[in-house]
């Protein structure tokens, strides 16, 4: 077998590491695992029987054994395996040259690669792959032409009345495309903030922290900057990427809430509770009238975050999209239930739904559930 013949080549003269320059062979080989977390991964998408694969995949094993091994096994990521099975160098050799890796894994977690060093590695300083905040937002919005130069230059006006999907959507192109400072090129104001909440979010930095960097910023970067002042400033701009939420208050009590037939009420049908706080503590100075009145504040708020909107987001994106038909697409077929859609129950539902079940798009919420 050709794969295997490979994998032997591959385990005679896989490249042993020996001394080089004066540097022991064990301080070389942790030189050379350390910058694999940088390396190009493109040869993953090569042929499996070309030299780049080989070199690559014999790369990728000298990673794993050194970060993720567990008693000289580690998760095999061929494509049938799918990071489900320990098994030796050797097994996993085999499959990887006989059968390629999983679809998309280019960033090996289950082999010991940090998440930041991948990012950091691959897109982090390419300002083409980062910066495209254009097709971000044609994926989170999902119904405007992605090709900027198509749209006409009379329908390119912020200022006009479009509905408030569309104002959303307008502004953040219009901060998509606002240079961060006079003359900046690599970052506009909307990729820069984003990206500083990416590393927010890695980093676990404190609101506090962020505000003091972004004080920072705008001392050293130059005049006319466009940074926002506060964690709470630059958070508005990137709330409007997201998914909002509604609120609705609730009986202290858990008894109801104060939604549609009830939505006026001003203490709970059931147990009597105020629907307010304490009117002692929210009185507020009224400098108009130079009196104190009482403010009123719930005494407890449900978020309803609506399903409907969060499932449309889904299929606006073409990746997330074909993974919401995989199901029907994609499942392998072979008798074993791998997936709810394997389950007697899944069956039954499509045989009694012939309609709803015709198209792949279609979610069964409860059943997936």
């Amino acid at each position: 077998m050709a794969g295997t013949a490979a994998a032997a080549k591959l385990q005679d003269g896989g490249g042993g590491l020996s001394e080089a320059g004066g540097m022991p062979w064990f301080n070389l080989f942790v030189h050379h695992i350390a910058n694999i977390n940088l390396m190009d991964k493109s040869w993953m998408n090569k042929p499996r029987a070309s030299e780049k694969y080989l070199r690559g995949v014999s790369d990728f094993l000298d990673f794993a054994f050194f970060k993720a091994s567990q008693e000289g096994l580690i998760l095999c990521p061929c494509k049938n395996c799918s990071n489900r099975f320990w098994n030796s160098r050797e097994i996993v050799l085999e499959h990887l040259i006989c059968d390629g890796f999983v679809h998309d894994y280019t960033c090996w977690v289950y082999h010991g690669e940090d998440i930041t060093s991948s990012f950091l590695g691959s897109d982090y300083g390419n300002s083409s792959a980062c910066d495209n905040m254009r097709e971000m937002l044609n994926d989170a919005f999902g119904c405007f032409d992605e090709n900027k130069e198509e749209m006409p230059a009379e329908e390119h006006n912020y200022n006009e009345n479009p509905n408030e999907e569309a104002k959303i959507f307008y502004k953040l192109v219009k901060d998509s495309e606002q240079e961060l400072y006079p003359g900046c090129k690599k970052f506009s104001k909307l990729s820069f903030i984003v990206r500083l909440f990416h590393l927010k979010c890695l980093n676990g930095w404190t609101n506090n922290s962020f505000t003091m960097l972004l004080t920072l910023l705008k001392e050293a970067f130059p005049k006319g900057e466009t940074l926002p002042n506060s964690y709470y400033e630059a958070k508005k701009i990137i709330n409007d990427l997201g998914l909002g939420y509604k609120k609705i208050d609730a009986c202290p009590n858990d008894c109801q809430l104060y939604y549609k037939e009830t939505k006026d009420s001003i203490s709970c049908a059931i147990c009597g509770a105020s629907r307010w706080k304490s009117t002692e503590k929210n009185v507020e100075y009224d400098t108009s009238t130079s009196t104190k009145k009482a403010k009123n504040i719930s005494a407890k708020i449900l978020r309803y975050f609506p399903l409907k909107p969060r499932l449309q987001r889904m299929f606006m994106s073409s990746k997330t999209a074909s993974l919401m038909r995989w199901h029907q697409e994609g499942r392998t077929r072979d008798g074993v239930m791998r997936h709810p859609a394997d389950s007697p129950a899944w069956k039954t539902f499509d045989f009694e739904h012939p309609e709803f079940s015709s198209d792949p798009r279609n979610v069964r919420l409860r059943l997936a559930t």
